[in-house]
C-alpha cells in the first residue's frame, strides 16, 4: 500500500463511517477493527451520548470484548471497556459470568465489580472473586518488593544510634561522618562520633494507621490502598492497621493476610462521615510519636467539619505523623474539597494526590520524619492539592 493509501486508511479508522469524506473501503481485519469500534463510538447526538450497536444480551457484549481483544492491546482494551460501562451502563451485564470471562482485568474493573458486590449473584460471585485476584496478584508482583525495600531502609536508617556497640558500628556512615578528622601523619581518622544501627530486627518500631474513604470516587484508592496495606502488614516491623468508611466505619485490620479478601470486605458508594473514621483510628493509636496515620479521601465531608479538623490538630500536637492523599491511583489531579485541603494545610498536613509508584518513597519520607511539603514538593508522581 502507497503511503497516500495508508495515510487514508488510518484516516478512515480514526473518522469512522463511510460518508467521512476519505473515500477509503476496509476490508479483513480492518473491517473488523472498525466494525469494533463503531459498535462502541459510532454517531452521536447533539446533547446526548454516543449511541452503540453492542445490544443487550452478555453474550454479545462478551463477543465484542473478544473481538476488541484481538484487535487492540491491553492498554487500549482496558480504555474501551471503561467507556462501555460509562457509556452503555453496562454495570448490569457483569453480573454475568460469561461477561467477566471476556474482560481484560484493570484497577477500574475491580473497582467496578466491588462497587456491585452486594448485587452480585452467586454464580458471578467466584469468577468475579478470580479477576479481582489476578489484578491483586499483578500490583503485588509491581509494588511489594520496591515497598518493603524502601520501608526496611529507612527504619535502618531511622533507627541508627550514637552510642553503638562494635557490632552495631556503621562503620561507612562512621567514615563518612569523621573525614574532617583525618590525620595526614597517621594517615587514618580519628573517629570523634560513632555511628550505629539500633537493634530493631523483631521489634515493631511503626504503627501505620491506613484510614480509607470508600466513596464511589475512591474506587481506584481502594484497590491501591488494600494492596499497600497487605504489603505492610508482610512486615514485622510495622503494626499496620487498615480502616475503611463511609458513614460507618469498618475496621479489616484482622483481613490484611489476604488483600483479595480486604477489597470484598469494602462497599464502594454512600456518604462520608471523615470525622468518625478519624475518632476511631485515633483509638487505635498508643504510641504517638511512633506512629503514621495515612488518611486517603478526597475530604468531601459530611460529618462534623470541625471536629474533624481539631481530631487532625490533636494528633499531630501529639506527635503522630499525618498524611492525607486525596488519591492514591494512577491518575491525575483528582477532585476534591479545597476548602479542607487548604484548612488541613494550615494545621501542617499538606493534602496531595500519590501514584502508586511514589508511595514507597513516601512511606519511607514519613518513618525519617522528614518535611512532607519538601517531599510533595520534589517527588515525582505526586500532585499538590
Amino acid at each position: 500500500m502507497s503511503e497516500p493509501d495508508e495515510r487514508l486508511r488510518r484516516w478512515r479508522l480514526v473518522l469512522g463511517g463511510d460518508s467521512d469524506g476519505t473515500g477509503q473501503k476496509l476490508e479483513g481485519r480492518d473491517a473488523g477493527m472498525d466494525a469494533a469500534l463503531a459498535a462502541l463510538y459510532k454517531g452521536q447526538d447533539s446533547g446526548t451520548s454516543r449511541r452503540a450497536g453492542l445490544g443487550a444480551s452478555a453474550p454479545s457484549v462478551a463477543r465484542w470484548l473478544g473481538d476488541i481483544r484481538e484487535y487492540f492491546p491491553s492498554s487500549v482494551v482496558q480504555v474501551m471497556q471503561a467507556d462501555a460501562i460509562e457509556r452503555l451502563d453496562l454495570t448490569r451485564l457483569l453480573v454475568e459470568p460469561e461477561m467477566l470471562e471476556a474482560v481484560e482485568p484493570d484497577v477500574h474493573l475491580v473497582g467496578t465489580l466491588l462497587s456491585l458486590n452486594r448485587v452480585l449473584p452467586e454464580k458471578a460471585r467466584s469468577t468475579a472473586r478470580a479477576v479481582v485476584a489476578k489484578v491483586v496478584a499483578e500490583l503485588e508482583k509491581r509494588i511489594a518488593q520496591r515497598t518493603r525495600a524502601a520501608v526496611t531502609g529507612a527504619l535502618n536508617r531511622a533507627a541508627r544510634i550514637n552510642r553503638p556497640r562494635h557490632r552495631e558500628i556503621d562503620w561507612n556512615r562512621t567514615i563518612r561522618v569523621n573525614l574532617k578528622h583525618y590525620q595526614a601523619e597517621q594517615r587514618t581518622i580519628i573517629p570523634e562520633r560513632l555511628v550505629g544501627y539500633g537493634r530493631h530486627a523483631q521489634a515493631v518500631q511503626r504503627d501505620v494507621v491506613l484510614c480509607i474513604d470508600q466513596s464511589g470516587s475512591m474506587a481506584a484508592s481502594v484497590v491501591y490502598s488494600g494492596v499497600f496495606g497487605a504489603v505492610l502488614a508482610s512486615m514485622r516491623s510495622l503494626r499496620t492497621s487498615l480502616v475503611v468508611f463511609d458513614t460507618a466505619v469498618v475496621d479489616l485490620t484482622d483481613q490484611l493476610h489476604d488483600p483479595v479478601e480486604v477489597l470484598f470486605g469494602t462497599q464502594l458508594g454512600g456518604g462520608t462521615d471523615i470525622n468518625r473514621a478519624i475518632a476511631y483510628c485515633q483509638g487505635l493509636i498508643t504510641k504517638p510519636r511512633d506512629s503514621i496515620f495515612i488518611l486517603i479521601s478526597d475530604l468531601y465531608e459530611g460529618g462534623v467539619r470541625e471536629e474533624m479538623l481539631r481530631r487532625v490538630a490533636a494528633m499531630t500536637a501529639a506527635g503522630v505523623q499525618v498524611i492525607v492523599l486525596l488519591a492514591l491511583s494512577d491518575e491525575g489531579r483528582p477532585s476534591y474539597d479545597h476548602e479542607n485541603a487548604a484548612a488541613l494545610a494550615a494545621l501542617g498536613v499538606p493534602a496531595f494526590a500519590c501514584t502508586p509508584d511514589a508511595f514507597p518513597d513516601l512511606m519511607a519520607a514519613a518513618i525519617e520524619r522528614r518535611d512532607l511539603r519538601t517531599f510533595m514538593e520534589t517527588a515525582k508522581g505526586v500532585t499538590p492539592a
